[in-house]
C-alpha cells in the first residue's frame, strides 16, 4: 500500500468517526426535540381538555353524591354541573388523539377513560331516580377520575431530568387535588344526617393523611414561585378551616352501631371547600401549562443545540480536514523532494562522480550532498542518505585509488619490461650485424627477433591496459604505405598480409606508434583466424571523414550477436573483472582503448567473402598531405654509430621504430636468409623518393611508385666485406675495471640521450 493511501486513511477514519459521532449526536437531539415537540402538542390537545375532564368530573362527582344522600342541592346546579362536564367531554374526544402519545400503555390508558365515559350517562340516570347505591356512583367517577391522572403519569418520556421532575411534582399536584376532592364527595355522602358508614370514614381518614402528605412533599419540589403559590393557598382561612374540620372529624366523632357520626362543625366545610378548590384548581391548570412551556422551550432550545452541534462539527470536520490536507501534502511533498533529490544523486551525481574518480579526477565535498542535521523523520533519512553517499565515494575513492595504484604499478612493470625487451632487440640487431655471415644462426636469430617483437606488443597492450602511454619517437610525418607496412611487420605471420596504400597522405608524427599499434593488433588477429593459406587484406583510402583503412580476412563466420559482442568491446572501457575474464583476448580491449585515445571509430562486420571486416575510420585531423622530397635517388648512407638515434638505446619503453616491411623490404644476403633491416636504415628509405615502379608480386597498390630499398651491407667498405677471423675462445684481453668502466660509459651516454630526447619532445 502507498504511504499516499495510508496518510488518506489516517485522515479518512478520524474524520468519519467524527462526523458519524456528530450525525448521531444531532440525530438524538433532534429526535429528542421532535419527541419534545410531539409532548406539547399531545399535552396542549389532550393534557388540556383532560385536566378540564377531571376538574368538571370532581366538581360532578361532589353534587351527585350530596344530590344522592339528600343534601339540600338545586336541580339547576346538578345540571350545570353535568353540562359543565358534556362540554369537557366534548372537547376532550374530539380533540385528545391515542396516536399522539408514544406510550402504549399511554394510549391503552387514553382509550379506557374515553370507554368509560360511555357509562356517563347510566350513571347518571341512576343517580336521578336514586336506583342502586351511592358509592358505586362515587366510585365510578373516582375511577374515570384516577384514570385520567394516571394518563398524565405516561405523556412524557424525554430523557431531560427537569422535565421529568416537573412532571412528576404535577401528577403530584394533581393526585393531592383528587384526595381533596374525594374527602369532598365522602363528606357529601354523610348527608343531612352526618352519618358515614365505617368504610367511607376509613377512607376519609386516609384522604386527610395522604392530602397532608401530597401537598407537604409536593411543595419541595416546586419552582419558588409555585411553592410561593401553594403556601398561600395552605395558609388561606379556606384551607384552615378544612384542616379544623378535619381534625374535628378524626377527633371528635361518635361511632355508632349504623356508622360513624361527624361533629355539627362538617356544615363548614362546602363553603371553604369552593374556595381553597378553586384554588388549587388554578394552581394545577397553572403547573400544568408551565410544563407545556417549559417543554416547548427545551425543544427549542435542543434544535438549537443540534444547529450549533451541526456548526461547530461541521466547522472542527472542515479545520480536520484541512489540517489533515495539509499536513499529508507537506509529508507527502517532503518525501517527493527527497526522491526527487535521492534519485537525482542516485542517477547523475553518484555515477558522475563514480566516473570522475575512475579517470583520477578529484572530487570535493561540494558534489556531495550534506548532513543538514535536521530532527523530523523525513530531515534524519535524508541525512542517512547522504551519510550513505558519503561512504559510497569514499569506498569508489579508494577503489578508485586502488585501480590507480595498480594501473601505475602495472605500468610500471610493464615499462621496465619493455624496456629489457628493446634491449634485447638492440642486442638482437648487434649479434645480426656480427655475425650476419653465420646463414643458421642469422635465421634463429630473424625467428627470436621476431618472437620478441610479439612479446614487446604485448608488454605495451599491458601498458596501454593499465592507462599508461606508448611513447611515439617519430618526429616527421609517415606515409600510409609505410605505416601499414611499419604494422604488418608486427605480426608473426606477416607474409599472408596484402597491402594496398596511397603515398598522397601521411599521417602525423603524435598519433603514428599507437595507430601502428592498432593496426597490428587486428592484423594478429585476422591471420590468427584465418585458414593457414589464406590471405589477409589490408587497404586505405580517403574518405569524407578522414582516412579509411580496411583490415579483411578469411575467418570463420560470425553470429551478428557476436559481432554486437566485439564492437561492445571496442567502445567501452572494462574493467578488471571483465579484463580478468578475457585473459587470453585483450586484443579488441586494446584497439578500443586506442581507438578512444585516438578518436578513431572501429568496426567490425561481415565481410563480402564470408569472413570479418575491420574498419578503421582516422579523423582527418590526424592526416596531413605527403611531402615530396627532393633528395637525389641512390643509396643512402649507413649512418656511424654515433649518429644513431637515441630512442634506440633508451632503456624505456617505445614503440617500435620500425618501417621496413621484412615481408617485402630486405633482401636476402650471401647466404640468401632475410635479414631484419635496422630502424634507421629503414627511416631513410621511407624519406627517400622512389624512382622505379615497385617489382611484380609487391604487395603495394599498383601504378604507385615503390620506395627506393636499400641491401644490407652493400654499402660496407671491403675490409669490413672479409670475414672477420675467429678469435680465441677465452682470451678476451679487457680486464673487469675496463669492462666497468666502458659499462659506465654505456649508461652514462644512455642518460644523456635520454636527456636530449626528452628536451626535444617538450
Amino acid at each position: 500500500m502507498r504511504l499516499r493511501t495510508l496518510l488518506v486513511w489516517l485522515a479518512v477514519v478520524p474524520t468519519v468517526a467524527m462526523g458519524v459521532q456528530v450525525v448521531i449526536s444531532s440525530d438524538r437531539s433532534v429526535q429528542e426535540a421532535r419527541h419534545l415537540r410531539k409532548d406539547v402538542l399531545a399535552g396542549r390537545q389532550t393534557g388540556v381538555p383532560l385536566y378540564r375532564l377531571m376538574t368538571a368530573l370532581q366538581s360532578e362527582r361532589g353534587v351527585t353524591a350530596a344530590w344522592w344522600s339528600g343534601m339540600p342541592v338545586s336541580g339547576a346546579d346538578l345540571r350545570e354541573r353535568r353540562a359543565d362536564t358534556d362540554r369537557a367531554v366534548a372537547v376532550f374526544l374530539k380533540s385528545s388523539d391515542p396516536d399522539q402519545l408514544h406510550s402504549d400503555r399511554a394510549k391503552d390508558r387514553l382509550r379506557d377513560v374515553a370507554r368509560r365515559l360511555a357509562d356517563l350517562g347510566v350513571q347518571r340516570e341512576r343517580a336521578d331516580a336514586r336506583h342502586g347505591n351511592p358509592d358505586d356512583a362515587v366510585d365510578y367517577y373516582t375511577d374515570v377520575i384516577s384514570g385520567t391522572i394516571r394518563c398524565y403519569g405516561d405523556f412524557n418520556h424525554v430523557d431531560d431530568g427537569a422535565l421529568t421532575q416537573e412532571g412528576t411534582s404535577l401528577v403530584a399536584l394533581f393526585s393531592a387535588a383528587e384526595v381533596v376532592a374525594r374527602e369532598n364527595a365522602i363528606l357529601a355522602l354523610a348527608g343531612p344526617s352526618g352519618k358515614l358508614t365505617s368504610t367511607r370514614f376509613g377512607e376519609f381518614v386516609e384522604a386527610v393523611g395522604a392530602s397532608d402528605y401530597l401537598y407537604d412533599t409536593v411543595a419541595l419540589d416546586l419552582p419558588l414561585d409555585d411553592q410561593d403559590a401553594l403556601q398561600r393557598i395552605l395558609t388561606s382561612n379556606a384551607w384552615q378551616t378544612k384542616s379544623r374540620i378535619e381534625n374535628a372529624i378524626v377527633s371528635e366523632h361518635r361511632d355508632v352501631s349504623s356508622g360513624v357520626v361527624l361533629p355539627p362543625d362538617v356544615s363548614d366545610w362546602r363553603a371553604a371547600y369552593s374556595t381553597y378548590s378553586a384554588q388549587l384548581n388554578t394552581l394545577d391548570e397553572s403547573e400544568l401549562q408551565e410544563l407545556l412551556a417549559h417543554s416547548d422551550d427545551r425543544a427549542a432550545e435542543l434544535e438549537n443545540e443540534v444547529v450549533l452541534l451541526v456548526a461547530a462539527s461541521g466547522a472542527a470536520l472542515l479545520l480536520v480536514v484541512a489540517v489533515v490536507v495539509f499536513t499529508t501534502r507537506s509529508v507527502l511533498r517532503r518525501l517527493r523532494s527527497l526522491h526527487d533529490r535521492t534519485v537525482a544523486i542516485a542517477e547523475e551525481t553518484l555515477p558522475d562522480v563514480v566516473d570522475r574518480l575512475q579517470r583520477g579526477e578529484t572530487v570535493g565535498t561540494d558534489a556531495l550532498p550534506r548532513p543538514r542535521g535536521e530532527q523530523d523523520e523525513v530531515g534524519r533519512v535524508s541525512d542517512a542518505f547522504a551519510r550513505v553517499v558519503a561512504v559510497s565515494v569514499e569506498g569508489h575513492r579508494k577503489l578508485a585509488d586502488e585501480r590507480q595504484g595498480f594501473s601505475v604499478f602495472a605500468s610500471g612493470i610493464a615499462a621496465r619490461t619493455g624496456n629489457l625487451v628493446s634491449r634485447q632487440l638492440a642486442l638482437t640487431e648487434h649479434i645480426q650485424d656480427t655475425f650476419g655471415q653465420d646463414e643458421a644462426l642469422l635465421a634463429e636469430l630473424m625467428s627470436s627477433d621476431q618472437l620478441t617483437v610479439g612479446m614487446r606488443r604485448q608488454i605495451e597492450n599491458l601498458l596501454i591496459l593499465a592507462g599508461g602511454e606508448i611513447s611515439d619517437p617519430h618526429m616527421e610525418p609517415m606515409r600510409v604505405a609505410d605505416l601499414l607496412r611499419e604494422a604488418a611487420a608486427e605480426v608473426e605471420d606477416f607474409r599472408r598480409i596484402d597491402r594496398h596504400a596511397m603515398d598522397e597522405t601521411s599521417v602525423e608524427a603524435g598519433v603514428i606508434s599507437q595507430l601502428s599499434h592498432l593496426l597490428a593488433e587486428l592484423l594478429d588477429n585476422a591471420t590468427r583466424f584465418s585458414p593457414p593459406t589464406a590471405r589477409v587484406a589490408i587497404r586505405s583510402e580517403l574518405v569524407g571523414d578522414g582516412l579509411c583503412i580496411e583490415i579483411e580476412d578469411r575467418g570463420p563466420r560470425v553470429t551478428a550477436e557476436k559481432y554486437e559482442e566485439m564492437n561492445d568491446r571496442l567502445h567501452s572501457a572494462p574493467p578488471y573483472s571483465v579484463l580478468a575474464r578475457n585473459a587470453q583476448r585483450l586484443g579488441l580491449f586494446v584497439v578500443g582503448n586506442l581507438a578512444d585515445q585516438l578518436g578513431t571509430t572501429v568496426t567490425l562486420r561481415r565481410s563480402a567473402f564470408g569472413g570479418t571486416s575491420a574498419v578503421v575510420i582516422v579523423p582527418a585531423e590526424h592526416l596531413v598531405p605527403t611531402q615530396e622530397s627532393t633528395a637525389a635517388p641512390g643509396p643512402a648512407k649507413e649512418p656511424s654509430p654515433v649518429a644513431q638515434p637515441a630512442e634506440e638505446r633508451r632503456p624505456k619503453l617505445v614503440t617500435r621504430q620500425r618501417t621496413g616491411d621484412p615481408a617485402d623490404d630486405p633482401a636476402p644476403d650471401a647466404s640468401g636468409l632475410p635479414r631484419r633491416p635496422r630502424k634507421e636504415q629503414a627511416r631513410q628509405a621511407g624519406n627517400t623518393a622512389p624512382e622505379t615502379p615497385p617489382p611484380s608480386g609487391s604487395g603495394d597498390a599498383p601504378g604507385r611508385p615503390a620506395l627506393p630499398e636499400r641491401v644490407p651491407q652493400t654499402h660496407m667498405t671491403q675490409r669490413l666485406r672479409e670475414p672477420r677471423t675467429a678469435e680465441p675462445v677465452g682470451q678476451d684481453a679487457a680486464t673487469p675495471e675496463e669492462v666497468a668502466d666502458a659499462w659506465a660509459d654505456y649508461e652514462d651516454s644512455t642518460r644523456q640521450a635520454e636527456l636530449e630526447l626528452r628536451q626535444d619532445q617538450s
